[in-house]
């Protein structure tokens, strides 16, 4: 997963994985989805971020770990 961020025009970007997208969905006005021809999304936009996240330079971003599965 890779995140960047566009102070010129507000906007942060979550990759989620590479590849060709086939078109974006809008979620509401300010969060596009993108995603492949299989209905795979590939990344999130988030316009507007500072309203959506505050001051971006004091963002924090945490990843969980991924959760172990037990087969029965």
């Amino acid at each position: 997963m890779k995140i960047s961020y566009d102070p010129k025009i507000d906007a942060m970007y979550i990759c989620f994985k590479s590849g060709k997208y086939d078109r974006t969905k809008k979620i509401t006005d300010d969060i596009l989805v993108d995603v492949t021809k299989k209905g795979d999304v590939l990344g999130l936009e988030i316009l507007d971020a500072k309203k959506q996240f505050g001051d971006i330079k004091q963002a924090k971003i945490e990843f969980s770990p991924k959760p172990s599965y037990q087969s029965a």
